[in-house]
């Protein structure tokens, strides 16, 4: 296997999000506008009630998908179409906003740690429009593979015999919650053209005899697939790839659409109370 070279390394960058919460983005900074498919990438992660309690309360979106994955602590989920989730540690969710979604995400602890990512993923011109539907997934829904030195908990993709449960077949995306012992040895296939990308935020390791350490984010050039070492401490980390869409993006905020028009009416959708057009489908694994 030609391994794929580390071709950008993304500090996180501490921003404030919803009502006060502190998090830390890698991609949708100045540094990483954008990685296609891929819109967004925030890291929450603090023992301090004071970075997290005020949460995100109601807000919308139009044009993508949102994926949540909590590692520690606890969020309730709601909507406007009146779905409800519980995300607990090991949980996640996946959102396909499509044509509109007014949702919150907020807190369910006063304190301890509360810890997980958010990834936004595009979704084509032809979709961005569609039907939302809502998943949620227990811990118990997620494949977990363990050999020598190494862990994986699977949420999207395949590997091996095993598949993850969050499926999008406009975007394929494989995402990966790898532990790795120290010292120990990974690797993973990868489709070619396929947008790739690492982000470390335990310990640290090397990718191609590039070291990543912890909070940052390594995006992967051509190649057929990665190889990863952990380095003294271990390594834990988010591998994510997907398949590029390929057109404009314009973003304003929580609108991601193709033209400028397109976001004017998104707006104009939201302050007048149309943007919530289909009542999203849900299901759990």
């Amino acid at each position: 296997m030609t391994p794929r070279p580390v071709t950008q390394l993304v500090p996180a960058l501490e921003v404030t999000e919803g009502a006060g919460v502190n998090v830390h983005r890698t991609i949708g900074t100045p540094a990483c506008r954008h990685l296609d498919p891929f819109l967004l990438l925030d890291h929450f992660s603090s023992d301090d009630p004071d970075d997290y309690s005020a949460g995100f309360p109601e807000h919308p979106h139009r044009g993508f998908n949102t994926f949540t994955y909590m590692l520690d602590g606890h969020m309730r989920h709601g909507d406007s179409m009146g779905n409800r989730g519980d995300l607990g540690p090991g949980g996640a969710q996946w959102m396909k906003a499509a044509s509109g979604v007014i949702h919150s995400e907020m807190p369910q602890q006063i304190d301890g740690l509360m810890r997980g990512f958010q990834l936004w993923i595009n979704l084509p011109a032809s979709a961005k429009m569609s039907d939302p539907e809502y998943q949620e997934i227990q811990p118990e829904g997620i494949p977990e593979i363990q050999s020598t030195g190494s862990r994986i908990r699977l949420l999207a993709g395949r590997h091996g015999e095993q598949e993850g449960p969050v499926r999008d077949p406009h975007t394929e995306p494989r995402i990966l919650d790898l532990s790795l012992d120290a010292g120990a040895h990974f690797t993973l296939d990868l489709p070619a053209g396929h947008t790739a990308f690492v982000h470390v935020f335990e310990g640290s390791g090397d990718i191609a005899g590039t070291q990543v350490p912890r909070q940052h984010l390594a995006v992967l050039g051509e190649g057929e697939g990665l190889e990863i070492q952990a380095e003294t401490q271990g390594l834990r980390a988010l591998v994510v790839a997907g398949r590029p869409i390929g057109e404009p993006i314009v973003q304003h905020g929580p609108f991601v659409m193709n033209h400028r028009v397109e976001i004017e009416q998104a707006l104009a959708d939201y302050r007048e109370g149309r943007l919530v057009r289909t009542r999203a489908g849900f299901h759990t694994l």
